[in-house]
């Protein structure tokens, strides 16, 4: 169960000390991920982000897979669950810049401010989730953490955390999110309609068993 967890100071680090901990990192990584330290102080490196969104997305693309609902050139449909992305970013992307890339990344049609990124920390058994401020550098908590995803890892989750402010979405949208439900509650009727034909089926062949002459 995530546990809310206050955001953690940010800890300025010399230029000599951004280099030994970029050793430090690129000693510890196992899938060549590993961060480089340019001239101007400036270093670049990759994060995995989980994409955990409980509601659909909207892309302006023709050949999205998973369940779609069509709107002009628009296709709302849900992400697969624990699909995660990485991205390469320099120390000096913020968390907004990295939320915009990955919207890009999958040519999301959607408004960055629907979502936030959150930090994910394994400490004493349990699990302390923070949503990060715009300002904050998803590098530089990376690189402080180490390369181990079960000390430090990223979720892009919908921003809001409570009941859906559904005038932030648009009527297209909107009128997606029905045709999905639509299918959806559609799909969901027929699998029951065919498991209580198969019990029906089953009952009619025990009751004629039993009263069977002779």
């Amino acid at each position: 169960q995530d546990v809310q967890k206050e955001s953690e100071p940010h800890v300025y680090l010399s230029k000599e000390e951004v280099k030994e901990k970029i050793q430090s990192y690129n000693s510890s990584v196992t899938d060549k991920l590993k961060m480089t330290l340019n001239a101007n102080g400036i270093y670049t490196g990759f994060i995995k982000v989980q994409m955990e969104l409980c509601r659909p997305i909207t892309v302006q693309s023709s050949q999205s897979q998973g369940r779609c609902a069509h709107s002009n050139n628009e296709t709302a449909f849900y992400l697969p669950d624990g699909c995660v992305n990485t991205l390469h970013i320099s120390s000096t992307n913020t968390v907004r810049e990295v939320i915009e890339a990955l919207l890009k990344k999958f040519f999301v049609a959607d408004n960055p401010a629907k979502f936030a990124l959150y930090k994910r920390c394994h400490k004493e058994d349990q699990v302390y989730t923070c949503k990060l401020s715009d300002r904050e550098h998803p590098l530089y908590l990376r690189l402080v953490a180490g390369p181990r995803t079960e000390m430090l890892s990223f979720v892009l989750r919908e921003h809001e955390t409570g009941e859906v402010m559904w005038e932030a979405f648009t009527i297209p949208e909107l009128q997606n999110f029905l045709r999905i439900l639509d299918k959806e509650e559609n799909e969901q009727l027929q699998i029951l309609k065919k498991r209580y034909a198969a019990y029906r089926d089953k009952l009619e062949e025990a009751l004629t068993g039993v009263w069977k002459p002779g």
